[in-house]
């Protein structure tokens, strides 16, 4: 049984989340109840839950507030967290880049099952919860340009530096990471995922099964089709409704 608590402010919405664990699992068991800051710590601190459901906005703080509170006393977190939030763009952003699972309110039934399945997941694996440190990091920075990413897969959760991303590659519903000196990383997670979080760090979508740093890009080649050369050697195929586009930025970036 895995041992969880909820800390929300709104009762109604603690007896909606208990109420949809108990329909969709018989595995998570509620330990613990808090609706503030004060209390979550608290909470987290006397029962040592395997999961923690938090809402980002409370009466008295944020859900980042009991984080930082738990890291400054305790070193950092030991549980699971699952953030709960109602819009806050920025935050989901930085969830996507560290790795952490978040429900959207109204909580979605099929999306609770997704992240119950990522926590039985995870829960094998003993995480040492560094994406939570990189949450921190990001939300105490107030940037959107995240520097760093953490990749969760079978082994575990992995961080790496942006910059040092070469190119990604699908793989059905899977996504390769081709990182600079280091071996490359299968993620369970879409090319289109990570298209939405790096274009803005300078990658480029060049082909359907294609994502590259155009930081790492030796040479475009015109011929047999159109491809390039990255800075590992590979060749990516670029499709040909990207091949203008990518004509666009390069001529932009020789004016520059």
């Amino acid at each position: 049984m895995i041992t969880a608590i909820l800390i929300d402010d709104d009762e109604n919405l603690r007896n909606g989340m208990k109420q949809l664990l108990s329909r969709y699992t018989s595995q998570i068991q509620i330990i613990g109840e808090a609706d503030s800051v004060e209390s979550g710590v608290e909470a987290i601190e006397k029962l040592h839950p395997q999961v923690v459901f938090l809402d980002i906005q409370l009466n008295d703080g944020t859900g980042f507030d009991i984080l930082e509170k738990i890291a400054s006393r305790n070193g950092k977190s030991t549980s699971h967290i699952v953030f709960i939030t109602a819009h806050e763009q920025y935050a989901i952003k930085a969830f996507r880049f560290s790795a952490l699972d978040f429900l959207l309110k109204p909580v979605d039934p099929d999306e609770l099952e997704i992240v119950i399945g990522k926590i039985k997941n995870i829960l094998e694996k003993n995480d040492n919860h560094a994406h939570i440190d990189l949450l921190l990091e990001n939300i105490r920075k107030k940037v959107d340009n995240f520097k760093r990413i953490a990749l969760s897969n079978s082994d575990g959760i992995h961080l790496f530096e942006v910059s040092d991303i070469i190119r990604c590659e699908s793989e059905d519903n899977y996504t390769k990471f081709f990182i600079k000196n280091s071996k490359p990383i299968l993620i369970s997670k879409t090319l289109k995922e990570y298209e939405e979080l790096l274009t803005e760090h300078g990658f480029v979508r060049v082909h359907q099964s294609h994502l590259i740093n155009l930081a790492y890009l030796k040479s475009y080649i015109k011929k047999d089709g159109g491809y390039v050369i990255m800075a590992d050697n590979s060749n990516v195929p670029i499709s040909q409704r990207k091949k203008e586009s990518l004509q666009e930025i390069l001529t932009k970036q020789l004016n520059n």
